[in-house]
C-alpha cells in the first residue's frame, strides 16, 4: 500500500510538473501573441499616420497649385481687359483723328464679330450633325452584317453590274460628310484593282482593270452636282446589303469573274441564238460537267486524273474537235479524248484529263475545243495545298468570378486545309511580319526572306483593309485602324524603296519593342498546351485558366502563330472580372472634398450585391459622430444582383474636434471617418471610408480698429488693412455701403481671396470738415456673412495756407522748364491783440513771438524742385515759393529702351543671316570661255559677320547699360525722336511745425503732422524741337581739370528735330570769366544740325561753373559749363646740376636718361630747351667774346655753353623735345651727347618748361671727347675753358721743322701738391689723377695700359706714384695717386718740381709730360 501511494504520488508531481510546463508554454504563445498583435496595431496607426501626413502635403501642394494657377487667371483676364480696352481706346482716338465717327465704327465691327461667331457656331453643328449621320450609318451597316449572319448562304453575285448607280448615294453621303473617305475609297480600289490584275493572265481582263479602276475614281470624287440632286438623300438597307456581300465575297467572285470572262467573250459570238415567241435565247455549243476542271490540294511529282462529260447543249446535230490546253498548261495537263463524231441533242462524250505536277504552284488555263456552232472552252484550276486555320471564337469573356476559384475555358483551333503546320501562342502585345510566323528549323537565303516578308506585308495590308471592311468595330475604332493600315502602308512601301535590309531591321526592332512593352495578366494563363503540330484538317482545344488572386478586372491579349507563311496571326482576347465579397460598395472611399462649418454636403452611397436573393443591410455611424453625419435610410434590403443607394449627410459642426479628435486633425483639418456596412448573415461587415477637409469660414482683419489719426481739411490719409481668408476655399467679399468721407480700394472694395490669401485694403479718409469722426464699416462675405471694422479720426484746419494747392503747369518740353509761384500765407493773429492802438515796437516784438516754419518734401527722382524749400513764417506774413518743373527721361526707360532696341538688332540680324545662308546655298552655274558650267557662290560669308554676331548674341544685361555708353546714347536718341506726350501728377506735402515761442527759440521745433499741406501739381511733358546729339546726350559740358595757364576747346551740336525753323539766340556769357562762346549762332531748318564750340581757359586754382542758354520760339535749351583749375605738379628724377657725360670718343655718341613724374590730376605739357639753341643766346659767338676779353676773371669758372661741333650741329641733343604727361604717368627723356671733334670743354644748359611757363629743373650738361681710346684726366687748369672762335685747321700754323713733325707732341699736365705744416708737423700731400679707357663700338683694342718713366728719380725728390703701371679695361678708370713727403734737407720756403713723361698705349701710344710742383704752405686753403 505505501508503495501504491508513493507511486501515485509521484504520478501526480509528475503530472503537475507537466501542467506546469504546458500552462507555462501556452502563457509564453499567449504573450508573445498580445506582442505581436500591439506591434501590428502600432504598425497600423503609423501607416494611417503616414497617410494623414501625406494627404496633408498633397493638400498643401494642391492649395497652392490652385492659389497660383487662379492668380495667373486673374492676372491674365486683367492683363487682357487692360489690353483690349488700350486697343479700343487707341482705336477711337485714330477714328476721331481721321474723322470718322468711332461709335458707329466700333458698332459695326461688333455686328461683324456676332455674325462671324454665329458662322463657327452653325459650322460647329453642321459638323456634328455629319458626325452623327456617319455614326447611323454605320448603325445600319453593323445591322445588316448581324442579319447577314443569321440568314442562310447568298448566291454568289453576278460578275457584271447591271445596277452601278445603287451604291452611289451613300457614297456621295459619306463625301460629303467627310471629305476623307473618297481617299480611302480610292486607295481600297486600287487595293482591289491590283488584286484583279495579278490573278487575271488575259489582256481583256486588264483592260476591264483599267474600265474599273476609272469607274470607281469618276464614282469616288467627280461626279456632277445633277446626278447627285438626281439620287436621294439616304442609302436603303438593300444597298448595304449588296456592298457588304460584295466586300465579303470580293477575293472569291472577283477571280472567278475574271477567269470566266475570256471564256463568255470568246463565246460570245458562237452561242445559239434561238427565237422563241419572238425572244432569241442564246447558250453554249456544249456542257462541260464538272463546269471546271479543279485539281485541287496536289503534290508534286504525283498523276492525277479526272473525268470530264461533255454534253450537246444544242438544239442540232453537233459535233466536237479537241484543239488543245493552255500554252503553260502544256507541260503538265494531257487530255485523253476520242473524238465521238456528230452527236444529237443533248447526247455527252467523255474525256480525261491526266494532271502531273512538276512545280509547287496555283495553275490556271483552259482545255479548247472546237464544234460546228464555234468554238467553246472548259477552265482548268491547279491549287496546291495550304492551311485554313480558324478558331471558334476569338473573345473569351470569364464574367465574375470570386476571388480563390479556378475557371478554364478552352479555344477550338481547326485546320480546314490540306497542309500541316507548326503554331505556338505569343502574348505580345503586337506582332512584327517576323514574329507572326513560328520559326522553323530550317536555312532561308536572303531572297526567301525579302518573299516572305513582302508577302507578310500584302496579307497584314489585306487583313487590315478586310477588317475594315467587315463594319463590325465602332466608328472610332473604324478610323484608328484605317489610320493604322494607311501607316502600315506608307511604312512599307518607305521600306522596300530602301531595300531588305531595312525591312528586316525594322521588323527585329518591332519585334523586340512589342516584347519588352508588353506584360501578361497576372490571373490568366495559357494551359499547357502553348505550341505543337496541327496536321490537315484536325482540330486542337487550347485551355485559358483564370485564377482571380485580387479583386478587379484581369484582361490578356495572345496571338496565335503559325509557320506557314500564308496563315496570319489569329488574335484572342480574354476578360475577366474577379470580385471579393457578394456585397460590397461601388466607392470604398468617399470623397467629400473641402468643406466648411456649418454647411451640408450631401454624396450619395451606392451598394452592390452579387447574391441571387434579397439581403438586409444595416449602415453603422460611430458614436463620435452621430452628431454630424448621417446615413439615410439606416437600414435597408438590396435585392438579388442589384443596387442600393444610400443618402450621405454631413454637417461639421464647430464642436467637431472635441467630439471626433480620434479622426478629426484640428492643425491641418482632414477628416477620415471609417464607416461600416452590416449585411445580414454575412459574419464580415463592408468597410468604407468618408474623408473630408473641414475648414473655417472666417475672414480675419489684422486688426479690429483702425485709426486714421489726427489729419487736416486739405489731406488725405491712407491706412492699409490686411485682410485674410482663413478658408481653404476662395471667397468674395465686398464692402457695402461706405461713408461719403472714405474709399475703400483697389475694385471699390470687392474683390475675391484665394485659400489662405491676404490681401491689403486701402482705406481712404478725406473729410472736408473739421470735427472727430467714429463709423464702422461692413464687409460682407460671398456666403452672406458680416465682419465689421471700426474706424475713427480727428480732422483740424492747419494754421498755414497756399494761395494755390493745384498748379497746372503748361505743355513743357523735354529738357526744357516751367516755372510757377505760388505763396504761403499764414494767416494767424496774435492772440493778445486789442482794440487800442499799438506803437510799432511793440506790434514788431508780439509778431515774432509765435513763428512758423515750413519745409516742402518733393517727390524722389521726380521732375519737382522748390525753392525754397524750407523756411519761417511769421503770423500775418506770406511767403513767396518758386516751383520748377524738368521733364526728363529717366535711366530705367533709356535702359528698357536700350534692351528693345538690342532685341530688336538681334531679330534682324537673325533674319539676315538666315537669308544669307539660304542665297549661300544656291549656286549660280556660269559658263566658261570653253563650254564648262562653273557654280558661283555669292560673297555673303559668314567670316565677315562673325564678329557681329557674336557681339549680338551676348546676352544684355540692363545694370551694364551705362550713361556713357553707345547703347544708352542710341535709346536715349530713339526715346528722344519718338516722344509724343507725358502726362504725370505729384503730390507735395508741406509740413508745418507748431508755434516757436521765443524761450523755445533755442531748442528743435517740433513738427505737427496735422499741420501738413498737400500742393498736387499736374506735369505735362512734350517732345522736345532742339535736342542735343553730341556728348551722349548730355547737357551739361564739363570740362573737368584743366592746368592754370592752358586753354580747352570743346564742341556741342544740336540738331532741330522739329517741323519748323527755329532761330537760335544765346545768353550772354560773362565776359571776364573763363568760360567763351567762340561762333555765332544762326537759324537751322527741321533736321538741320548746327556745332556750338566753346572755350575754357582757366587762371586760378578754383572750379568754375556757368550756364549757357540757347534761345528758340519753342523752348529754352540750357547748358551748364564746369571746369576746375588746376596748378600742375610735375617733378624731375634727376636733382638737378651737373650732368657728366664723362669722355667719349670724338664722332662718337652716348646717351643719359632721365624721367619727369606728373603727380596732378590733370595731363601737363612741357617743354625742353637747350641754351646753346635759346633764341635769347647772344649771336656769332658774343658770350665768348666777353669771357676771352675778361668778363669772367676767374679761370676756373667754365661758361653757359662751351665748346660746339664744328659741323653746326648741337652737341647735345634731347628727344622728345616737348610733349604731354598723363596723370600719374612718367616720361622718359634722353639726352645725347654726339662731338665731332677732340676736346674737354663740352658744355650746355638744360631747362624744362611746362606749359604756364614754370621750370620743372635746370641742369649743366658736360663732356669731353677724345680721339684715342686712353686719356689721361686730372690736375691743374692750363687753359681757358673756351677755345678759339676758328677751328685748328683753320687757323695759321707755324713752319714746323722735320724733325718735329716726326716726332710727336707731348701732351703737358700740371699737377701742384701743397704740404701743410701745422705746430711743427708736416702733413704729406696728396693728388689724384684719373686714366681712362673708353669703349668704343669700332673694332679696336679694348683695353690700353700705361706706365711712368724715371719713378726712381721721384722717389729722390719726396715724390710716390701709385700704381706706376697698370692695365685699364675699356669702359673702366683707374685712379693714380701722386704723394710728395719733404725729404730730409728740404729747405722750407723751396719749390720743388720736376718733369716726368706718362705712357698711354692703346689704339695710339700717346704720352704725357706731367710736371710736379711741390712746396709747404703755412695757411689754411
Amino acid at each position: 500500500m505505501l508503495m501504491k501511494e508513493v507511486n501515485d504520488r509521484q504520478k501526480n508531481i509528475e503530472a503537475g510538473q507537466a501542467s506546469r510546463k504546458m500552462a507555462a508554454k501556452h502563457l509564453k504563445e499567449t504573450i508573445k501573441r498580445m506582442h505581436q498583435q500591439e506591434a501590428e496595431k502600432e504598425q497600423q496607426n503609423r501607416e494611417l499616420l503616414e497617410k494623414r501626413i501625406q494627404a496633408v502635403k498633397s493638400l498643401k501642394s494642391n492649395i497652392a497649385a490652385t492659389q497660383e494657377s487662379l492668380r495667373i487667371q486673374q492676372r491674365k483676364a486683367k492683363a487682357n481687359a487692360q489690353k483690349k480696352e488700350q486697343q479700343q481706346r487707341q482705336l477711337r482716338e485714330s477714328l476721331q483723328a481721321q474723322g470718322i465717327n468711332s461709335i458707329k465704327h466700333m458698332y459695326q465691327q461688333k455686328q461683324l464679330e456676332e455674325i462671324k461667331r454665329k458662322q463657327e457656331e452653325f459650322a460647329e453643328r453642321q459638323k456634328s450633325k455629319r458626325v452623327e449621320i456617319a455614326a447611323k450609318i454605320l448603325e445600319e451597316e453593323q445591322l445588316v452584317n448581324r442579319r447577314k449572319r443569321r440568314q442562310a448562304v447568298l448566291p454568289k453575285p453576278s460578275t457584271t453590274d447591271s445596277f452601278p448607280s445603287l451604291g452611289r448615294a451613300r457614297e456621295k453621303l459619306l463625301h460629303y460628310l467627310d471629305p476623307s473617305p473618297p481617299s480611302a475609297t480610292k486607295e481600297k480600289a486600287t487595293i482591289q484593282l491590283r488584286e484583279v490584275s495579278e490573278s487575271s493572265s488575259s489582256s481583256s481582263a486588264s483592260s476591264d482593270a483599267e474600265d474599273l479602276e476609272e469607274t470607281m475614281y469618276q464614282e469616288g470624287g467627280h461626279q456632277s452636282l445633277t446626278e447627285s440632286l438626281a439620287e436621294p438623300e439616304f442609302s436603303g438597307l438593300w444597298d448595304q446589303n449588296s456592298k457588304k456581300l460584295q466586300d465579303e465575297k470580293a477575293m472569291s467572285v472577283q477571280t472567278e469573274v475574271k477567269h470566266e470572262q475570256p471564256a463568255i467573250s470568246s463565246g460570245k459570238l458562237n452561242m445559239i441564238v434561238k427565237k422563241v415567241h419572238g425572244k432569241e435565247l442564246r447558250r453554249l455549243p456544249f456542257l462541260s460537267k464538272p463546269e471546271i476542271i479543279i485539281f485541287k490540294d496536289f503534290e508534286v511529282g504525283k498523276m492525277y486524273k479526272k473525268k470530264i462529260v461533255l454534253t450537246n447543249n444544242s438544239y442540232v446535230t453537233n459535233h466536237c474537235k479537241l484543239l488543245g490546253v493552255s500554252t503553260h498548261l502544256k507541260d503538265f495537263i494531257s487530255i485523253n479524248f476520242e473524238p465521238p463524231g456528230s452527236l444529237s441533242a443533248g447526247m455527252s462524250c467523255e474525256m480525261q484529263a491526266v494532271f502531273q505536277p512538276m512545280i509547287n504552284e496555283d495553275l490556271e488555263g483552259e482545255v479548247q475545243f472546237a464544234s460546228a456552232m464555234g468554238p467553246f472552252s472548259v477552265p482548268v484550276r491547279c491549287t496546291i495545298k495550304k492551311c485554313d486555320l480558324e478558331v471558334d471564337s476569338q473573345f473569351i469573356d470569364f464574367g465574375l468570378h470570386v476571388v480563390g476559384q479556378t475557371i478554364s475555358r478552352t479555344v477550338t483551333l481547326t485546320n480546314k486545309g490540306a497542309l500541316a503546320t507548326l503554331f505556338s501562342l505569343d502574348t505580345a502585345a503586337c506582332l512584327s511580319p517576323e514574329s507572326s510566323h513560328v520559326q522553323v528549323p530550317t536555312q532561308i537565303s536572303a531572297n526567301t526572306c525579302q518573299e516572305i516578308s513582302s508577302e507578310n506585308t500584302t496579307s497584314e495590308n489585306q487583313g487590315s483593309s478586310a477588317s475594315i471592311g467587315t463594319g463590325e468595330l465602332q466608328p472610332q475604332q473604324e478610323s484608328q485602324e484605317l489610320s493604322e493600315v494607311l501607316q502600315q502602308e506608307q511604312s512599307v512601301s518607305e521600306a522596300s524603296a530602301t531595300g531588305p535590309e531595312a525591312v528586316l531591321d525594322s521588323c527585329v526592332s518591332t519585334n523586340v519593342d512589342a516584347r519588352m512593352d508588353h506584360s501578361e495578366g497576372g490571373d490568366i494563363s495559357l494551359g499547357n498546351v502553348r505550341e505543337g503540330h496541327i496536321g490537315p484538317f484536325e482540330s486542337i482545344k487550347l485551355e485559358v485558366v483564370f485564377t482571380p488572386t485580387i479583386p478587379g478586372e484581369a484582361e490578356l491579349d495572345f496571338h496565335i502563330k503559325f509557320s506557314d507563311i500564308s496563315s496570319k496571326p489569329i488574335p484572342i482576347q480574354v476578360r475577366a472580372v474577379a470580385v471579393s465579397i457578394p456585397v460590397w460598395v461601388v466607392q470604398p472611399s468617399i470623397d467629400l472634398k473641402i468643406c466648411m462649418f456649418d454647411h451640408l454636403y450631401q454624396d450619395s452611397i451606392m451598394v452592390q450585391s452579387r447574391a441571387k436573393t434579397a439581403l438586409k443591410l444595416t449602415f453603422d455611424v460611430c458614436r463620435e459622430m452621430r452628431k454630424h453625419m448621417e446615413i439615410l435610410p439606416k437600414t435597408g434590403f438590396i435585392q438579388a444582383q442589384s443596387s442600393f443607394n444610400a443618402q450621405l449627410k454631413f454637417l461639421p459642426r464647430c464642436s467637431l474636434s472635441k467630439d471626433a479628435k480620434k479622426f478629426f486633425d484640428s492643425d491641418t483639418g482632414v477628416l477620415e471617418v471609417p464607416m461600416t456596412v452590416q449585411v445580414a448573415g454575412q459574419a464580415k461587415p463592408v468597410h468604407f471610408t468618408v474623408q473630408a477637409v473641414v475648414t473655417s469660414s472666417d475672414l480675419q482683419f489684422d486688426r479690429t480698429e483702425v485709426d486714421f489719426g489726427c489729419c487736416s481739411i486739405y489731406q488725405t490719409v491712407i491706412s492699409s488693412v490686411r485682410i485674410t481668408n482663413l478658408s481653404l476655399l476662395p471667397q468674395d467679399f465686398g464692402f457695402l455701403r461706405p461713408p461719403e468721407f472714405i474709399e475703400v480700394q483697389p475694385n471699390d472694395g470687392f474683390g475675391t481671396l484665394l485659400p489662405q490669401e491676404t490681401l491689403e485694403i486701402d482705406l481712404i479718409f478725406c473729410a472736408r470738415k473739421a470735427k472727430e469722426y467714429s463709423f464702422q464699416l461692413s464687409c460682407k462675405s460671398g456666403i452672406n456673412r458680416d465682419f465689421h471694422l471700426s474706424c475713427q479720426a480727428v480732422v483740424v484746419s492747419p494754421p498755414l495756407e497756399l494761395s494755390h494747392s493745384l498748379v497746372q503747369f503748361g505743355a513743357t518740353a523735354v529738357g526744357d522748364h516751367s516755372t510757377t509761384i505760388i505763396s504761403l500765407i499764414n494767416r494767424e493773429t496774435n492772440h493778445n491783440q486789442s482794440k487800442q492802438p499799438i506803437d510799432p515796437q511793440t506790434k514788431d516784438a508780439m509778431t515774432l513771438v509765435a513763428p512758423r516754419l515750413f519745409s516742402f518734401l518733393p517727390p524722389k527722382d521726380s521732375d519737382i524742385s522748390i525753392a525754397p524749400s524750407a523756411g519761417t513764417l511769421l503770423p500775418g506774413e506770406r511767403c513767396l515759393v518758386q516751383v520748377t518743373f524738368r521733364p526728363r527721361l529717366l535711366d530705367q526707360e533709356i535702359k528698357e529702351e536700350a534692351l528693345r532696341l538690342f532685341h530688336r538688332a538681334k531679330l534682324l540680324r537673325e533674319k539676315e543671316l538666315e537669308r544669307n545662308t539660304h542665297t549661300e546655298k544656291e549656286e549660280v552655274p556660269v559658263e566658261t570661255s570653253k563650254g564648262k558650267k562653273v557654280s558661283v557662290v555669292p560673297n555673303n560669308s559668314k567670316e565677315s559677320d562673325g564678329p557681329k554676331t557674336e557681339q549680338l548674341t551676348e546676352p544684355l544685361n540692363p545694370a551694364d547699360i551705362q550713361p556713357g555708353s553707345v547703347q544708352y546714347k542710341d535709346a536715349r536718341a530713339s526715346l528722344l525722336y519718338s516722344f509724343t506726350q507725358r502726362y504725370r501728377e505729384y503730390t507735395v506735402p508741406c509740413f508745418v511745425s507748431d508755434r516757436i515761442l521765443p524761450e523755445d527759440r533755442q531748442e528743435q521745433p517740433s513738427w505737427s503732422p496735422f499741420n501738413t499741406l498737400d500742393l498736387q501739381l499736374q506735369c505735362p511733358a512734350v517732345q522736345p524741337a532742339l535736342v542735343v546729339i553730341s556728348n551722349n546726350g548730355l547737357n551739361t559740358i564739363d570740362f573737368h581739370q584743366v592746368a592754370v595757364g592752358e586753354k580747352v576747346i570743346k564742341r556741342l551740336t544740336v540738331q532741330n528735330i522739329s517741323k519748323e525753323s527755329l532761330d537760335l539766340r544765346s545768353s550772354v556769357l560773362d565776359v571776364r570769366g573763363v568760360f567763351s562762346l567762340l561762333n555765332a549762332l544762326r537759324c537751322i531748318r527741321p533736321g538741320d544740325k548746327h556745332t556750338l564750340v566753346l572755350a575754357f581757359s582757366p587762371c586760378l586754382e578754383e572750379k568754375y561753373c556757368e550756364t549757357l542758354e540757347v534761345r528758340s520760339q519753342k523752348m529754352t535749351l540750357r547748358m551748364t559749363l564746369r571746369g576746375a583749375g588746376v596748378v600742375p605738379a610735375v617733378t624731375c628724377s634727376h636733382p638737378g646740376g651737373v650732368l657728366d657725360f664723362g669722355y667719349v670718343l670724338e664722332k662718337e655718341s652716348i646717351t643719359q636718361v632721365f624721367k619727369l613724374q606728373n603727380s596732378s590730376a590733370v595731363a601737363v605739357g612741357f617743354r625742353v630747351q637747350l641754351a646753346s639753341l635759346s633764341p635769347t643766346r647772344p649771336q656769332g659767338g658774343a658770350d665768348r667774346v666777353a669771357f676771352l676779353l675778361g668778363s669772367n676773371t676767374d679761370s676756373r669758372v667754365q661758361p653757359t655753353v662751351g665748346t660746339q661741333n664744328y659741323s653746326g650741329l648741337s652737341v647735345f641733343s634731347v628727344v622728345p623735345v616737348e610733349g604731354s604727361i598723363a596723370p600719374e604717368q612718367s616720361q622718359d627723356i634722353t639726352v645725347i651727347f654726339q662731338p665731332d671733334h677732340p676736346s674737354v670743354n663740352y658744355s650746355d644748359r638744360l631747362t624744362i618748361e611746362l606749359s604756364n611757363k614754370s621750370k620743372v629743373c635746370m641742369m649743366d650738361l658736360k663732356g669731353a671727347a677724345s680721339s684715342h681710346n686712353m686719356y689721361l684726366y686730372g690736375g691743374d687748369l692750363l687753359t681757358v675753358p673756351v677755345e678759339s672762335l676758328l677751328p685748328p685747321q683753320i687757323a695759321s700754323q707755324p713752319q714746323l721743322a722735320e724733325s718735329e713733325v716726326t716726332e710727336r707732341p707731348t701732351i703737358p699736365v700740371l699737377v701742384t701738391l701743397r704740404a701743410k705744416c701745422n705746430a711743427g708737423s708736416i702733413t704729406p700731400a696728396v693728388r689724384e689723377l684719373q686714366v681712362g679707357c673708353i669703349r668704343s663700338t669700332q673694332p679696336s683694342k679694348k683695353s690700353g695700359e700705361f706706365f711712368w718713366d724715371n719713378v726712381a728719380s721721384l722717389q729722390q725728390q719726396g715724390f710716390s706714384v701709385e700704381p706706376g703701371k697698370g692695365t685699364v679695361e675699356a669702359g673702366h678708370k683707374r685712379t693714380i695717386t701722386v704723394k710728395w713727403t719733404p725729404y730730409s734737407g728740404y729747405k722750407p720756403y723751396d719749390v720743388v718740381q720736376t718733369c716726368v713723361p706718362v705712357t698711354l698705349k692703346g689704339d695710339e701710344t700717346n704720352v704725357y709730360r706731367v710736371t710736379l710742383i711741390a712746396l709747404v704752405s703755412t695757411t689754411a686753403d
